[in-house]
This record gives C-alpha cells, structure tokens and sequence, in this order.
C-alpha cells in the first residue's frame, strides 16, 4: 500500500484578492464550487490541533511540520456525533492542550457538546465559519479562492497546497503572493474573535 503524504500549505487572508484572483483565473479554470458550515473549536491552550464539526463529524488534524515557510498538516481522528465519553477524552479533549473537567455523560450528542463541555470553558471558543470556496490547479498545486465568513465576519482567502515545497513557492510567485504572510485557519479565526493579537 502506498503511503499516503501530508501536503504542506500556504495560506493567506486579506477582505480582497483582486488581482491574485484574476491571476488565478487566468491561470486556470475553476473546477469546482464547495460551501460548508462548519463549527472550528479554538483554545487558548493550543496552537498545533486543528479542531473544527462538518456535518456532525469531528475532525482534527496536527501540525507536522514548517518548511520554508509552508506548514504541514495531517488527519488526526474522525469521528460521528453522538459520540461516546471515551473517545471524547481520549482523542478530542487532549488536542485542546487544557486540563478539562471530567464528563457526567456516556455519551453526547453535538449540541451538548458545544453546550455543557464547551461554551462553559472561557479558554474554549465554538467559532461559526461558512466557506464558498473555489478551486484551482496552479503548477500542479491544489489552489482555492475562498469566501470566508467567521462568525459573520466576511474575509477571503487564498491557498496553494502540494506535496511539492519548490510547486508551492514557484506558485506563489506566479500569483504575486510572495509578501503575504502565511496564516493558518486556527491562527485566523483567534484574531478574528480576539484570541490572538493581530501582527504589528
């Protein structure tokens, strides 16, 4: 069986990517449209464990590694609420980096969950994102525009993902996104909401 390589990921946010977006669609055509809401839960605790719900699953993927300014991501734990005490503290709790409250029930579904572990826990913060994403091929990479609401706030963002470090950086200079800084999902909803400082 082959081994199945994490990509490595720039990511960038601004209100509007105009000309990035015109040079992507030069580029490339659009190959297809996503929406999805999704819940991302951020803690002050963490900065490493990517949490967030879709469609009642639990999805977490862990910081790997950075490489020239590329960051590398990899599926932690799916899994399906309602979901069993056991497996919320043994694969979801820890990735908040927190000392959590020991759980009453055997077992929660999705709005107790959010009620009675999360939104009780000031470092804890269930965060609303819907996303309109567009998608791309540029050198070989994976790419998106991406229209971003984070609890209503509007953003937009752009991504370039690869197994390729040297695809990815040569991508990025075909966009002119070589001064952009790289800023991953959970790092973008915490200054959003607060969490984090914004950079000077």
């Amino acid at each position: 069986m082959n081994e199945i390589k994490p990509r490595f990921e720039f990511r960038t946010w601004a209100p509007n990517f105009g000309l990035v977006e015109q040079k992507m669609r030069r580029l490339s055509a659009c190959s297809g449209i996503r929406e999805s809401s999704e819940i991302y839960i951020v803690s002050s605790g963490n900065t490493e464990n990517n949490t967030k719900v879709r469609d009642k699953l639990m999805d977490i993927k862990v910081f790997v590694t950075e490489r020239e300014g590329l960051e590398q991501w990899n599926p932690r734990m799916k899994g399906e609420f309602p979901m069993k005490t056991s497996v919320l503290e043994a694969d979801v709790l820890p990735a908040f980096g927190l000392d959590m409250p020991a759980l009453e029930r055997d077992e929660y579904t999705l709005d107790q969950y959010l009620e009675e572990v999360i939104r009780p826990n000031p470092a804890l913060s269930a965060v609303r994102v819907f996303k309109r994403r567009f998608a791309f091929t540029i050198n070989e990479c994976i790419a998106e525009h991406g229209e971003i609401w984070i609890n209503g706030a509007a953003l937009q963002t752009v991504a370039l993902e690869s197994v390729d470090v040297p695809a990815i950086l040569e991508g990025k200079k075909m966009l002119g996104l070589d001064e952009y800084e790289n800023v991953n999902y959970l790092r973008a909803i915490k200054r959003v909401i607060g969490m984090e400082p914004l950079p000077a």
